[in-house]
């Protein structure tokens, strides 16, 4: 089920801090870009509606995240990680800013180049597994390869297999979604989502559907694809334990990255984040 962890790939998705618990490339403001960063984000607004009714859901977001690295994002509802996705993804355009994925710039690409983009170069992991019901597992998991036209080769095919074996699938390509438990048909989408060996595995609420043990396991093949394939994810979730498994974990609040921590426990990252909710409830009350 899981692989083994490389303590040298460890080592080097923590090289992003300076020992404070900030990333040592993330946050300074400076307009110049860094090579090594598989998701950047330069100066990015988001703003909805227009004079008093506007809503500033990202007031300026300066941040890099380096290659093979797992980065958990928390906050408050409304804090804005759902726009932060979004606008990193390249399924919402920022108002104002920069993204780069895997060193190129999104913010001006057209919708076909974004959907170009998110079949060959990206992968995605929902809470509701988002498999279609009429194909195969197999299928599920070279679909974004078939969408780029080449779903049918023998190296697609055996690259499914090979996924589907490291998340503990094997044998079951065969199977339709409907024969799986909520959990294998999660390892599905993870297996889907890195068949084409994207720069970012963007996921949402990953675990969310899930019984903790298997939550647990999925976080597992998740932390398992960064250190033994070089994968980089990114994560919104609202769950402390699965905030636990990533390499840092970022907390938004009112548009704004509010703080961060280097790899936690779930009962720190838990304390963190009532400290950031207090003050909004306190003024909610009041």
């Amino acid at each position: 089920m899981g692989l083994r962890r490389s303590r040298r790939k460890r080592e080097s998705a923590q090289a992003g801090y300076d020992g404070t618990g900030r990333a040592a490339y993330g946050g300074t403001g400076r307009a110049d870009h860094d090579s090594t960063a598989a998701v950047e984000l330069r100066g990015v607004r988001r703003e909805y509606g227009r004079g008093a009714a506007t809503v500033h859901a990202l007031r300026g977001i300066d941040l890099s995240l380096p290659r093979g690295s797992f980065t958990a994002v928390m906050g408050p509802s409304g804090s804005g990680k759902s726009t932060f996705l979004q606008c990193a993804a390249g399924l919402d355009v920022p108002t104002a800013g920069s993204v780069r994925l895997g060193g190129t710039e999104i913010t001006g690409m057209n919708e076909n180049e974004l959907t170009e983009l998110r079949r060959s170069r990206l992968g995605f992991v929902f809470q509701a597994f988002n498999l279609l019901p009429s194909l195969t597992v197999e299928q599920n998991v070279l679909l974004p390869m078939r969408l780029a036209g080449a779903g049918s080769s023998r190296q697609g095919r055996d690259r499914a297999a090979d996924l589907l074996a490291r998340v503990g699938l094997e044998g079951k390509g065969g199977r339709r979604p409907a024969e799986l438990s909520g959990g294998q048909q999660q390892r599905v989408a993870i297996a889907r989502a890195l068949v084409t060996r994207p720069d970012v595995v963007f996921a949402d609420e990953p675990t969310g559907a899930l019984d903790t043990t298997t939550a647990a396991e999925v976080l597992g093949l998740l932390r398992s694809a960064v250190d033994s394939l070089g994968a980089t994810i990114v994560m919104v979730t609202h769950d402390p334990a699965a905030a636990a498994a990533a390499d840092q974990v970022l907390f938004l609040a009112d548009g704004l990255i509010a703080d961060r921590l280097p790899q936690s426990s779930a009962a720190t990252i838990a304390a963190r984040m009532t400290a950031l909710t207090a003050p909004v409830y306190a003024g909610a009350a009041a």
